[in-house]
């Protein structure tokens, strides 16, 4: 006799798997609370492989002396699971790098959905069988030959494989970050990318938007070097990217007035402050920032007495600046309504700097008041005396 799922959970759990597979968030799936046949057959595990350059499911049968692997195709192994729940297993845990979703069935068959956002970003899994990573974009996309990253026939150039890994780790940050923002992909997003260079990631961010999301992406490069941007507006044209421009100048002489996503990677000093600033001031749903050199507080900074022994040396000194810079960043943001995390990203070209600052405004503002309370007693700690994002955030009012 058949067993029949209840069809709201059950078609909400293999939503959730395909979404995941679609949006290259799939982590893995593991199928328990086996009732078929096989006595020995404890548990399917089943992760995303690529065979022969094609996405497949690989089902891995574990037994109690023994794994026995079956590859199917990914239309035809999200069939294969839905048939299996609850005919077979009657608990399905699916983990990605967005949600975190358990389908459970009682004895009676009764099912219950529980689902939950992670607390902290992930990696995503293996996809080759030489451990390469997920990509979040394709070797395919003409713009990475445009630029240089991929040859003629589409293959990665050697020399460019970091600057390929960089991409898809900034496209992976930015997928995770508009998961749990309040942007809806129905309404045009608009993206602003100061101190754009090449526009390696202004180009992808494009793409993602455009070609995996089908969202309509409107996205400014802003770089000072005036030869960069016309090579890459010439590029964008060549391509067919619309909606993607290039002006030239630098996060104070070009300010959008509205944003939906800032993105400003190795801002010098306080051109970091001046990006968050434009961030918070034209609304942005996402900020990420990942900062360079922090003189405005290194000079300022009167260590503690008990300290001073430990900060004679020059690179201890300059990581303590660094650290209370990008705190008191972090929590300038939070107090402005954004839920901010800090966490290292993968050195780009030319510097060795690989910290961001990843801020997703919260649907509910908290309340600052204890908040800036701390601020203020972290400054006075370490006899701060001016940031300058607190002074640009103060005179348009927002901390108060």
């Amino acid at each position: 006799m058949s067993v029949t799922a209840q069809p709201d959970h059950h078609a909400q759990f293999i939503e959730l798997l395909s979404a995941s597979l679609a949006q290259n968030a799939f982590i893995k799936l593991v199928l328990a609370k086996y009732v078929g046949e096989e006595a020995e057959l404890q548990r399917l595990i089943i992760k995303q492989v690529a065979v022969k350059e094609q996405p497949c499911l690989s089902f891995v049968y574990r037994y109690k002396t023994r794994d026995i692997t079956k590859n199917f195709a990914v239309a035809e192994g999200v069939a294969a699971i839905a048939e299996l729940l609850p005919a077979q297993f009657k608990n399905a845990h699916l983990l990605s790098l967005t949600d975190e979703a358990q389908l459970e069935y009682s004895k009676k068959n009764k099912s219950s959905l529980f689902k939950s956002k992670p607390q902290q970003l992930r990696e995503a899994p293996s996809a080759e069988h030489n451990r390469e990573k997920n990509r979040f974009l394709d070797l395919s996309r003409p713009f990475l030959a445009d630029l240089g990253v991929t040859d003629a026939k589409q293959a990665l150039i050697p020399s460019m494989s970091r600057k390929w890994k960089q991409i898809n780790k900034f496209i992976e940050v930015f997928s995770h970050a508009l998961t749990s923002s309040p942007l809806k992909l129905d309404q045009p997003v608009r993206v602003a990318d100061f101190g754009s260079g090449k526009g390696y990631l202004t180009f992808a961010i494009h793409d993602y938007l455009r070609n995996t999301l089908k969202a309509e992406g409107e996205v400014t490069g802003v770089e000072l070097r005036e030869d960069m941007v016309a090579l890459c507006n010439t590029a964008a044209a060549r391509l067919e990217h619309p909606g993607l421009v290039f002006k030239c100048g630098d996060v104070r002489s070009v300010a959008p007035s509205e944003l939906d996503v800032m993105i400003a990677l190795h801002a010098c000093d306080i051109a970091t402050d001046y990006a968050i600033h434009t961030g918070i001031r034209s609304g942005a749903s996402i900020i990420m920032c990942s900062p360079c050199c922090h003189k405005q507080i290194r000079l300022q900074i009167q260590s503690p007495v008990l300290l001073k022994p430990m900060l004679q040396y020059g690179l201890h000194l300059g990581q303590q600046a660094e650290m209370v810079t990008d705190s008191l960043r972090a929590l300038f943001l939070e107090a402005c309504g954004y839920e901010t995390k800090v966490f290292e990203f993968i050195s780009l070209e030319h510097t060795n700097k690989n910290k961001m600052i990843l801020a997703v405004k919260r649907a509910e503002p908290l309340d600052n008041a204890q908040l800036l309370e701390k601020i203020q007693e972290l400054k006075a700690f370490y006899h701060i005396t001016e940031h300058c994002l607190e002074t640009l955030l103060r005179a348009d009012g927002y901390l108060t």
